[in-house]
């Protein structure tokens, strides 16, 4: 039988300190009855001897400390998944807010899932194609992986989230594809956007979505991403679909995070964010991957802006630890209607080589990526030389590659946000982006692949 308590101790933001409590467990759902009849629902954050410290959902305001009641549920925070959730829309604590009917759940789930075993884990290795070029050829991405993308203010990530959103894909057809999709601390503009270019293209018939605006309580931030992986892991290891989780920004989650930590008075850690952001963080990105015996996975794209563009700070920085690279937007590329502005030479994906080459993408993909990224680091740097120098000083080899990374910019990297490129045309694309070099400067690239995929033109064939 639940108990109900009448014995709040205080308040203190969204955190609420109930006294003399009896067989409560860490975790557990609170519901929280105030005098006018409304309902909140809380989380116990902790609990020391007879006292229990829960987190508010929807804040403290207009708590009165006496009439107020207090149930403590017995189970933890839950979502209801089934097969009709895809398509639909929620927001952050995971209430349908599309206008439909609530789903009928086939079972609910904790929302804090549980860490996959090691052991259990299959090695990530199979592609998964974005139509972006920038992505698919030189940072691939594939199942199973957290591959995190790193933006600063301003810079249009919101469209590049929306994009891959919309023309993520397996190569195989036969093989059931989902996207989750859930954005935190997002404008109301924002929101509208996400779902209006998820329905104009059809992307809302495979997709989860979960919204958490920035008018909502903080609070339910920390919820938000959690409730999304729960969908996430049911459709992969309960119905074999393979599915790629959008999180977006993450950087509104750590905010949300440190500011329940200053309420809870803990001692601050780098640039005020608890010591145990880092541990925090790693429950929602280890959440990915495949498991063996099991034919789904759980992919993550986790985007976050950069305070003052610094990847040393902490969000960046710990985020990097934890995950397999990074997808780098960069700002100068930006400002010269690059779009979108990705960076390849500072942007890795460390899987990339074993989700690649023939009976995955193409046998050229690693040669291609490995040739291209050289040519255009060595065109940047004559780029740089020539503005110290001016052009007149290069060398005719210079020149190539000078030529080489203005035309890598203006047609590889800038498909704009509504191209949708397979990975076979990027190839194709890299290919004619290499005959602006010698053929003898192509020495990444394995002689057979040059003579079967280099294009033919009257020069070559004399």
């Amino acid at each position: 039988m639940l108990k109900e308590y009448k014995s709040i101790a205080d308040v203190s933001g969204p955190l609420m300190i109930i006294d003399d409590v009896k067989g409560v467990g860490y975790s557990e759902l609170v519901e929280i009855k105030l005098q006018n009849g409304e309902t909140r629902i809380g989380e116990v954050l902790e609990v020391q001897e007879d006292k229990a410290v829960v987190q508010i959902y929807g804040g403290g305001s207009g708590i009165n400390l006496r009439d107020t009641r207090v149930r403590f549920q017995g189970h933890p925070l839950e979502f209801g998944v089934s097969l009709d959730i895809i398509g639909r829309t929620f927001d952050g604590l995971g209430h349908v807010i599309d206008g439909g009917p609530a789903p009928i759940p086939d079972q609910s789930r904790d929302i804090n899932g549980m860490a996959i075993n090691p052991m259990a884990r299959e090695y990530p290795d199979e592609f998964i194609q974005t139509g972006i070029s920038t992505i698919d050829h030189m940072n691939s991405l594939v199942r199973g992986q957290k591959l995190p993308i790193f933006s600063g203010a301003g810079l249009p990530h919101k469209e590049l989230a929306a994009q891959i959103a919309r023309q993520a894909t397996v190569l195989n057809d036969h093989e059931k594809f989902a996207v989750v999709f859930a954005a935190m601390g997002v404008t109301y503009e924002d929101a509208q956007y996400f779902i209006n270019s998820f329905k104009e293209t059809g992307a809302i018939d495979r997709s989860v979505m979960f919204i958490n605006l920035a008018d909502d309580p903080s609070i339910e931030r920390l919820a938000t991403p959690k409730v999304a992986l729960t969908a996430a892991e049911y459709l992969a290891y309960e119905k074999d679909m393979h599915v790629l989780v959008i999180l977006t920004d993450m950087t509104n989650y750590c905010e949300a995070l440190r500011e329940v930590s200053a309420a809870r008075r803990e001692v601050p850690g780098r640039r005020g964010y608890p010591g145990y952001l880092y541990t925090n963080l790693s429950t929602l990105y280890e959440r990915a991957g495949r498991i063996k015996g099991c034919k789904g996975s759980v992919t993550q794209l986790p985007i976050l802006t950069m305070p003052e563009d610094d990847i040393t700070h902490p969000i960046p920085d710990l985020t990097g630890y934890i995950t397999e690279g990074q997808i780098i937007l960069d700002r100068d590329l930006d400002h010269r209607g690059i779009q979108p502005p990705i960076d390849v030479l500072p942007s890795l994906s460390r899987l990339k080589d074993d989700g690649t080459g023939e009976g995955k993408t193409r046998e050229d993909h690693a040669d291609t990526m490995n040739q291209l990224f050289a040519a255009y680091a060595k065109g940047k740097e004559a780029r740089e030389l020539a503005v110290v120098l001016g052009e007149s000083a290069l060398s005719d080899a210079d020149k190539c590659y000078l030529k080489f990374a203005d035309a890598f910019e203006k047609e590889y990297v800038n498909q704009g946000f509504d191209t949708n490129r397979t990975i076979f045309e990027t190839l194709d694309l890299a290919w004619k982006l290499l005959t602006l070099l010698p053929k003898s400067e192509l020495t990444r690239i394995n002689d057979k692949y040059i003579d079967k995929y280099y294009p033919k033109t009257d020069e070559t064939e004399d």
